[in-house]
């Protein structure tokens, strides 16, 4: 009874939207087994009374035709009506394609010419992903963590390769051989190898459900502050002579994360203002807040307590996680077996498995005329 569980969770859905003061987006889009672009939407909302952060699937949009940013912004539009429309939007977090950020005829751009003034960021993962790798496309089969943790244990096993390579392969391996035992090869290597398990790492900590905009934004901001320090290793005369090629890489680094994070940069000061209201530089607050800041620093109550962290409401989507780790749970609902399911059966199985809301299934017993017992 797929369609009478996911009946109940459309109806918990209206229930937490009709209630919520604001809500975010996050959008994203891929092709499934049988080739059609699917457009998942996930809303992201604050429950009541602990601040913690529920998202649910509000839609799988089937795009049979084209993805532009037109479609897209339909497809969005249609759905979000159907809750309640875009007052309560907050922001909205995409994949950062050209048909999601495109200001002109991109969804960014339609949302913003239909009278919708929120953030629309591109997702943070997606633009860690592509400083260090180039534009490449995020696909729900490649994990581009597995690479670094290749490179580690080759690196691991730079002087046994060598020798196994000599005691076990028949054809010549001198060549391969000569290159693993050469210092500034395994020097490159190892500085490759390093660089990816420090990105790697910052992948890591940047995914997972329901984080805020502000803890992401402090993982990117403490990589930054990473690369100043690698940076800064390489400053010594012999290190300019030798290793001058890191440093421009580094250098390349800085630049791409300086460029893509500028969105996230320029929110600098609505983070401070949730994190740390008794120390956030109150010009750079908007100006119907600033006489209640100074009224709140200058008070020596609070400012006994100015260490201490503010509340975490700053519930804006700061990456398309959950609609990555969706389109790979979709992968297995819909796959070469199953190519032949319905749109309407995709999207009931997805959102029955995504939820986070408690199903009775009681009361889905009970409104049955004629329940199914099991022999």
């Amino acid at each position: 009874r797929i369609s009478e569980i996911q009946c109940q969770i459309q109806e918990k859905l209206k229930n937490t939207i009709d209630n919520c003061k604001y809500f975010s987006l996050a959008l994203d889009e891929s092709t499934d087994v049988s080739d059609v672009s699917q457009l998942l939407i996930f809303f992201e909302v604050p429950l009541k009374g602990n601040f913690d952060i529920q998202e649910e699937l509000l839609n799988i949009a089937s795009l049979h035709g084209t993805t532009k940013g037109e479609d897209i912004f339909k497809a969005d539009e249609n759905t979000v009506h159907e809750y309640g429309g875009f007052a309560k939007l907050s922001a909205v977090v995409t994949d950062g394609a050209p048909a999601m950020q495109g200001t002109k005829s991109g969804f960014t751009g339609l949302l913003q010419k239909s009278g919708i003034n929120c953030p629309v960021l591109h997702c943070i993962i997606h633009q860690v992903i592509s400083s260090a790798y180039g534009d490449l496309l995020m696909h729900t089969d490649i994990r581009w963590m597995s690479h670094g943790k290749c490179l580690e244990r080759f690196f691991a096993l730079r002087n046994e390769i060598p020798l196994f390579l000599e005691d076990n392969v028949k054809s010549d391996m001198s060549d391969y051989c000569c290159k693993l035992r050469d210092p500034e090869f395994l020097c490159d290597m190892a500085f490759l190898t390093d660089m990816t398990t420090h990105l790697n790492n910052l992948n890591t900590q940047l995914q997972g459900r329901a984080q805020t905009v502000s803890n992401l934004y402090a993982h990117m901001n403490a990589f930054q502050h990473k690369l100043n320090l690698f940076h800064n290793g390489f400053s010594s005369v012999l290190s300019k002579i030798f290793f001058a090629k890191y440093r421009k890489v580094i250098e390349s680094f800085q630049e791409q994360f300086k460029i893509r994070f500028q969105d996230f940069h320029d929110m600098q000061p609505c983070i401070d203002l949730v994190e740390v209201p008794l120390s956030t530089a109150v010009s750079e607050q908007p100006g119907e807040m600033q006489l209640e800041l100074w009224e709140l620093q200058s008070d020596p109550f609070f400012q006994a307590r100015r260490n201490e962290r503010g509340l975490e409401f700053w519930k804006l989507l700061p990456d398309t996680y959950i609609c990555e780790s969706s389109f790979s749970t979709m992968k297995h609902i819909k796959s070469k077996e199953r190519n032949r399911l319905t749109d309407d059966t995709l999207f009931q199985l997805l959102q029955v498995v995504s939820t986070n809301f408690e199903i009775d299934i009681e009361s889905i017993v009970h409104q049955q005329d004629r329940p199914q017992v099991s022999h």
